[in-house]
């Protein structure tokens, strides 16, 4: 079997070697397997301490900056050439006690992923919301997101090509990874922290990531306003209505004037509310026709 691993970094310094490690008593010796590393610009010595592991079936490549793990799983996948390839981090979330199983279960299935079943260790306002982001996702999208799924799989080399065909910019490899399709074998597994260091993703990172998702993979957020502007609409001519019919008959006392103030403010957030949705979309729009790169890369060793 010819297995690539691909592996995104963000300062990592302190798990490279440990993770090298347990893949290397995991994989079985008839396997001729590779790690691709890629560093997403990191500013510790993640790149030197994959350099120190100086194995010949180490591949790096190391970003001119920071791009985001969206760009780092990208440009990993493109790098790929075997017919297996699997994806996962390197902080021992993803366990690679797992890979062996996955193997077993690709022959019959396209992909072989994962998903985990308890968020033990994560806080409660972090997990509420997670869920609540997949109930929001599966209700509106044309895409199933399994609750708890990892970026962590085994993927036929056609599989992998279908999601390189997806070449935007403003990426969402989960909803991707769905939105391809293809034969899914699940394996569920408890949550497991942290081998060392802080996740470099904050509360504020993962809503703006989920903000993402959305905008990504459904318009229902358009149709959300357009519905909203329409019932204010009717609200505010059968308002008109009433006005009109009371002057006619109590005359116009001047009245009521800081709940027309309030109605107003209330009118104007949600004005700013749906212009905010059109917003998204358009800068989405905005980035996809610069055309800019997804990544840059700044050394790499994928020709040794």
């Amino acid at each position: 079997m010819n297995l690539e691993i691909v592996v995104p970094c963000y300062n990592e310094e302190r798990n490279i070697k440990k993770f090298y490690s347990e893949l290397n008593v995991t994989l079985d010796r008839n396997i001729d397997w590779k790690v691709i590393f890629v560093d997403d610009g990191s500013s510790d010595n993640t790149l030197e301490t994959i350099k120190s592991l100086n194995k010949d079936n180490i591949r790096y490549l190391s970003f001119s900056r920071n791009f985001g793990k969206e760009a780092a799983i990208y440009a990993g996948l493109n790098k790929t050439t075997a017919d297996y390839v699997i994806l996962m981090d390197a902080d021992l979330q993803d366990p690679p006690s797992l890979i062996p199983e996955m193997l077993s279960n690709i022959n019959s299935h396209d992909i072989v992923a994962t998903r985990r079943v308890t968020r033990t260790g994560e806080p409660r306002i972090r997990s509420f919301f997670a869920r609540q982001f997949y109930k929001i996702m599966n209700r509106f999208s044309d895409i199933d997101l399994v609750d708890g799924a990892r970026d962590f799989r085994l993927m036929k080399r056609y599989v992998v090509d279908s999601i390189l065909d997806l070449e935007e910019y403003n990426r969402f490899s989960k909803g991707i990874f769905q939105w391809v399709g293809f034969d899914t074998k699940w394996i569920e597994y408890k949550n497991i922290q942290r081998n060392d260091g802080e996740t470099s993703w904050s509360f504020w990172q993962l809503f703006k990531y989920s903000v993402e998702g959305i905008v990504s993979f459904t318009v229902a957020p358009l149709h959300i306003s357009t519905v909203i502007g329409i019932i204010f609409s009717i609200i505010a001519f059968i308002a008109i209505l009433f006005i009109i019919i009371r002057t006619l008959i109590f005359g116009d006392p001047v009245s009521g004037w800081p709940s027309t103030i309030s109605v107003i403010l209330f009118i104007g957030g949600i004005q700013l509310f749906t212009i905010g949705i059109l917003g998204q979309y358009l800068a989405k729009t905005y980035i996809e026709v610069k055309k800019r790169p997804k990544y840059i890369i700044k050394e790499d060793n994928l020709e040794g």
